[in-house]
């Protein structure tokens, strides 16, 4: 190996999240966002509140940044990584919350409540 591959000022630059962008979608987006997925859905199956969703998130952000670290030679005390990490997390676990509280809603409650949309429902008229 060339001496200078092990140069720091040679080394890419890894950006505002600690890491490539290839890592960041597969990773974050696909792997820990599918955690993120499931942990949204569980909280709202077993009708916690949408607050109980962020405790859970930051837990997984740490959890992203150590299997980045581990796998992918990251940067483990990379703030502005852990902190857009788990905002991405946050987003998909809260969007997940809200989609299956409303189809528990609109299933649990048929007679009183439809559905609108994806994330809500209303008084049926």
């Amino acid at each position: 190996m060339p001496q200078d591959a092990l140069d720091p000022a040679v080394l890419p630059d890894p950006g505002l999240f600690g890491t490539s962008p290839a890592v960041t979608i597969f990773l974050t987006v696909i792997f820990m966002g599918g955690c993120a997925l499931m942990t949204g859905r569980g909280l709202a199956n077993t009708w916690r509140p949408a607050w109980q969703v962020v405790p859970y998130a930051l837990l997984l952000g740490l959890a992203d940044r150590f299997l980045i670290y581990a796998l992918f030679d990251g940067e483990l005390l990379s703030a502005g990584g852990f902190v857009a990490h788990t905002l991405i997390l946050l987003v998909i676990a809260l969007a997940s919350h809200q989609a299956t509280r409303a189809g528990r809603m609109v299933s649990q409650y048929p007679w009183m409540y439809e559905r609108v949309l994806f994330f809500g429902w209303r008084r049926k008229a």
